[in-house]
């Protein structure tokens, strides 16, 4: 403990980031370490899950070194250890899981295994002290886009979900295809801006009446074949255009689902989570669409939408305070269902 508050050591490794934190009481964040893996799986165009749990397994103990110095606390402060078990890449998951299971039998302390989606969703916590359920969550990173109704700090009903892509990875995927490299988020968001956002008429995909669902496959094919007809045709790319049409025609999907299921639920405040949620066209639609509607709009700012350990350790918080504990035999679960 640290002036009366519970310390949490948190560890992340559930995709290419090998993060580690140190919380008090699940929302003070006294360190948050992220080594990022970026550099390396652009080379490929996407992330390589053999070599990200390579670099995890050689970055994850210096990591977890600096969390502790830069918080200025060793382990005899540590109340609990609270480690990312699922969903991701298995591989990577092992990693962390691992260290965190060493860290635990040597040093006698709990072991609190956290959903990787309701890390994200704690993000907002650290950063708006203030906030608190019930609320609408919009889950959108490069594996995930979901709304889920929060209606306690560790229960959630999640309404709605993709059938093909997620966001974040369609965003990847028409970004090869317009040749602006990866990751393809920031980069469609930087250079849409440049762009008109009525010059491609897309197909927006809404699915059968009263869905929550989201389905991203046709958006992208949709890109696919309208760059392959106009080089066919001899016609010159305007990729800012391009880039501007498709994300548009992904975000009024989005945003008009989001806020309709708050309504249509009584929920007063929408909540941003994932690495999507650092889309700065999102953040501006769904923030006009939910001031019109008289909704509150919480968003972290970018280093917590990104993958991290600080909200996993104040999920961790959460589940620990309402009794929550797991054992050594705890497993990796890469698709686990939130």
């Amino acid at each position: 403990m640290k002036d009366g508050k519970l310390v949490t050591l948190a560890i992340e490794s559930s995709c290419d980031e090998t993060a580690a934190a140190v919380m008090l009481d699940g929302r003070e964040m006294l360190s948050n370490i992220i080594s990022s893996q970026i550099d390396i799986h652009k080379l490929y165009g996407g992330v390589v899950p053999e070599i990200a749990s390579r670099h995890h397994l050689n970055n994850v103990n210096t990591v977890v070194e600096q969390a502790l110095e830069e918080s200025g606390l060793d382990m005899d402060d540590v109340d609990m250890i609270g480690v990312t078990y699922g969903p991701g890449l298995v591989g990577a998951l092992l990693i962390g899981l691992a260290t965190a299971k060493a860290y635990a039998l040597a040093t006698g302390k709990p072991l609190i295994g956290v959903h990787h989606i309701q890390g994200h969703i704690s993000a907002n916590y650290i950063e708006h002290k203030e906030l608190e359920p019930p609320f609408m969550a919009l889950v959108v990173s490069g594996g995930h886009t979901n709304l889920v109704e929060v209606t306690g700090y560790n229960e959630c009903k999640v309404l709605g979900g993709t059938r093909d892509d997620a966001v974040g990875e369609a965003y990847d995927k028409v970004a090869r295809v317009l040749g602006l490299g990866y990751p393809g988020g920031p980069l469609i968001d930087r250079i849409a801006g440049e762009g008109n956002p009525d010059a491609v008429e897309f197909k927006r995909v809404f699915l059968e009446k009263g869905s929550l669902d989201f389905s991203f496959s046709g958006i992208k094919t949709g890109v696919l074949n309208y760059v392959n007809s106009e080089k066919q045709a001899g016609r010159e790319i305007n990729v800012a255009d391009v880039a501007a049409s498709f994300q548009a025609a992904v975000l009024d999907v989005i945003v008009k689902k989001t806020v309709d299921s708050a309504v249509e639920l009584g929920k007063d405040k929408i909540v941003m989570a994932g690495g999507v949620a650092s889309n700065s066209r999102l953040r501006e639609m769904l923030g006009s669409a939910c001031r019109k509607r008289g909704i509150k709009l919480y968003h972290p700012s970018p280093v917590l939408c990104t993958d991290n350990a600080a909200m996993i350790g104040c999920a961790a918080y959460y589940k620990y305070i309402a009794g929550g504990r797991d054992d050594l035999t705890l497993d990796a679960v890469p698709n686990l269902e939130l």
